[in-house]
């Protein structure tokens, strides 16, 4: 992919080969972290399933305690899953050299955004007028 096919704002210069391939290693490497975290949620949101949440012995303290932790897994997995989703959705951006558009306006991101965090798909005024709703 050209570095001149991605949009910068007008006072940025185009994405450098090693920018790009810094961004590109971050978001890959993010992705094999979050599948391995996934891996290991499951497997203890399995543990807390298996171990029941009720049953003779368990008070109700042990349910209610046992219950916040299942519910805490759950939670966790879900952020889990939406940063995965978000990086395979920056990786594909990259790709197909739509990475740094705004998915709202169409205007660019901004390249020190996207260092700072490469999943943004907002320009930081979308973003803006995305958290004031």
């Amino acid at each position: 992919m050209p570095k001149s096919t991605l949009l910068v704002r007008s006072d940025e210069d185009p994405w450098s080969e090693s920018e790009l391939a810094e961004v590109r290693s971050e978001l890959e490497g993010d992705l094999g972290r979050l599948r391995g975290e996934l891996e290991q949620t499951a497997r203890d949101l399995a543990d807390l399933l298996d171990d029941g949440s009720e049953g003779a012995g368990n008070d109700q303290a042990d349910v209610g305690s046992k219950g916040l932790e299942r519910d805490a897994e759950l939670s966790l997995r879900a952020n889990q899953q939406e940063l995965l989703f978000q990086t395979e959705k920056a990786l594909g951006r990259l790709a197909d050299g739509t990475y740094g558009q705004c998915e709202s306006c169409g205007q660019a991101i901004g390249k020190n955004r996207l260092m700072a965090f490469p999943r943004a798909t907002l320009c930081i005024p979308c973003k803006q007028r995305e958290e004031r709703r």
